[in-house]
Order: structure tokens, then sequence, then C-alpha cells
């Protein structure tokens, strides 16, 4: 089995050929404005349009934790907004990362990047903002992408 490719540069310009999904961990307020959503929104305005669309028509759609919308952005391009963490801010309840939503949505973007025969690229999501713990994700991106297959790059920032 192959494992996590991990390189320093940016995550939103994946340097390989071929298909390539970027994913990142959004919250489930509808909030889109700090972090690596900044670096996406940079260079495409249709992540951030189609996430607040989302969370905007939630009573009518799959807007929940563990929940992910492809957005694509170029012809061999396309974003992950997965739903993973519960809130913005450390609280009483602790930090908003939620594993087992992280979980549930890399579960359904391996189907989806599978179906696109793409590869995957991303920050190291969850540790931001929300909070969360690489030692507690890493296994999770291993068993969900990587034990299927799929090739997967996390980038550090320079």
């Amino acid at each position: 089995m192959s494992e996590i490719t991990y390189v320093r540069g940016d995550a939103t310009v994946p340097s390989v050929k071929g298909v390539k999904v970027i994913a990142h961990v959004c919250n489930d307020l509808g909030g889109w404005g700090k972090g690596f959503v900044l670096a996406v929104s940079r260079r495409w305005p249709e992540p951030e349009a189609a996430y607040r669309a989302w969370h905007r028509d939630r009573a009518a759609n799959d807007f929940a934790l563990g929940a992910v919308q492809l957005v694509r952005v170029e012809p061999y391009v396309w974003v992950a907004n997965m739903i993973g963490q519960r809130g913005i801010r450390t609280g009483s309840k602790g930090v908003p990362v939620r594993y087992e939503a992280i979980d549930t949505a890399l579960a359904r973007l391996a189907d989806e990047a599978t179906a696109l025969d793409a590869s995957v690229h991303m920050p190291r999501i969850g540790c931001g903002l929300a909070g969360g713990s690489w030692s507690r994700i890493e296994p999770l991106i291993t068993e969900r992408l990587v034990a299927r297959g799929i090739a997967v790059t996390v980038y550090d920032q320079d």
C-alpha cells in the first residue's frame, strides 16, 4: 500500500497530471472567511458561492456534519467542501473539529475521487482553526483514501 506524500507548497496549486480534488474542512455554520478557504477563494469564486448556497438551502439538501460538496473549478480540478467541524470557536465543548464527521466525509470523498479517477490534495485538514490533531486525522486519510489506492498529497505552507 502506498502512503501519503508530504510536500511544501500551496495545496491550491497541485502540480501533478490528471484529475485533482482539493479537499478541505468547512464548518457547519455557513461561515467562510478564515484559514485555508481564503486561499481557495483567491483562486476561484465557485467553492465559496456553492458552500454558501448549500448552507442557505440546507433544509432541502444534505448539508450536515460529514457531508461533501464537490465543486468543479477547472476542467481537471475540483474542490471538495467537507463539513468536519461543529461551529468555529473553541469553547466549553472543546475544539470545533469533529473527527467522526471528517471520517465520514473522507469515505464519501473516496467514492467521488474513485469515480473521477482523481488524486486528492489538501493542507493538514482539521488542524488549523478547527483545532484538530494530525495524529488523529492522518490515520483516517490513510484508511479512507490511501487504502483504496487514491494518491494523496498533503501540503505544508512554506
